[in-house]
């Protein structure tokens, strides 16, 4: 899978290349004895003087882009970063164009946020993938976990799916076979230690950890709240569609994706510079896909 999205981000920074590129006069002679036609002016894509405004959650993802702006600002663009606590302004941002792209979600999220409110949002790139993770609150163990013990969960529906893969895989419950990465609570099948589920907004749950015997948490706010992957009582394994499914993606709206200041900024997203960036400082919270 790796290597698959390794060539789509190839795919994409490759087009932006041969846009920059485009252009430029005929070296073709003119014919003998006749006078040397008129020279125009090559074609440019230069995109100095732009400035592109992206909508971000705090960490990792404003982050990441603090390292892009450097590297964008070398080609004469700017970086508008604009940081969000939640997951629906910066999505209606994008498609009413007040934002040029954001970087918060994975792909499995925008593609549900698309069906839900009629938004038209597309992925410019593939860059990263945060394990959920599933943090102690009152217990501090999983071997204590006590019979009728509350665990939160996102409300929405591809994290809160992906919650309670996390609490099957560590054998907390199982779900219905066929509900897979659409799973919500009602899809529990067996619940030995009768489990009680506490919804709330992800971005919430940090901040009702204490109030809480276990939280499954998203990365960017795990990180946000100054939990590691160290402090987990249980990580989401890669293996299987983990990665592929939730994979963190620029996001524009259909149409922009081929247009050349997204692509300079998807470049700059798959770049060696943010690839060390991201190992030398998330621990395993953050994995790049590229």
């Amino acid at each position: 899978m790796k290597k698959l999205v390794s060539l789509l981000c190839t795919a994409a920074l490759t087009a932006g290349l041969l846009a920059g590129c485009s252009g430029g006069t005929s070296s073709t002679p003119a014919p003998e004895g006749s006078a040397a036609p008129e020279t125009t002016p090559a074609e440019t894509s230069s995109l100095e003087g732009t400035t592109l405004k992206v909508g971000a959650t705090p960490a990792p993802h404003a982050e990441i882009l603090e390292v892009v702006k450097e590297l964008l600002a070398e080609e004469g663009i700017t970086l508008d970063i604009v940081e969000y606590t939640d997951y629906v302004q910066p999505n209606n941002a994008v498609e009413d164009g007040s934002l040029d792209a954001n970087y918060f979600q994975h792909i499995t999220y925008m593609n549900d946020f698309n069906e839900q409110y009629g938004t038209h949002l597309v992925s410019a790139a593939e860059v990263h993938y945060e394990p959920m993770a599933l943090y102690a609150g009152k217990v501090t163990s999983l071997d204590e976990l006590p019979d009728g013990a509350l665990i939160g969960v996102p409300n929405d529906a591809t994290n809160e799916a992906r919650a309670l893969l996390v609490l099957q895989q560590e054998g907390l419950i199982t779900l219905d076979e066929n509900a897979g990465i659409t799973a919500t609570i009602n899809d529990i099948v067996d619940n030995p230690k009768n489990l009680e589920f506490s919804e709330m907004e992800a971005a919430q749950l940090p901040l009702r950890l204490a109030d809480l015997d276990m939280a499954v948490i998203n990365g960017n706010y795990a990180i946000d709240a100054g939990l590691s992957m160290a402090d987990a009582l249980a990580i989401e394994s890669a293996d299987g569609d983990a990665a592929t499914a939730y994979v963190n993606v620029l996001a524009v709206k259909e149409g922009r994706e081929s247009d050349p200041a997204i692509q300079a900024l998807a470049e700059a997203l798959c770049s060696q510079e943010v690839k060390d960036f991201i190992d030398e400082n998330y621990a395993g919270a953050v994995v790049a896909v590229f």
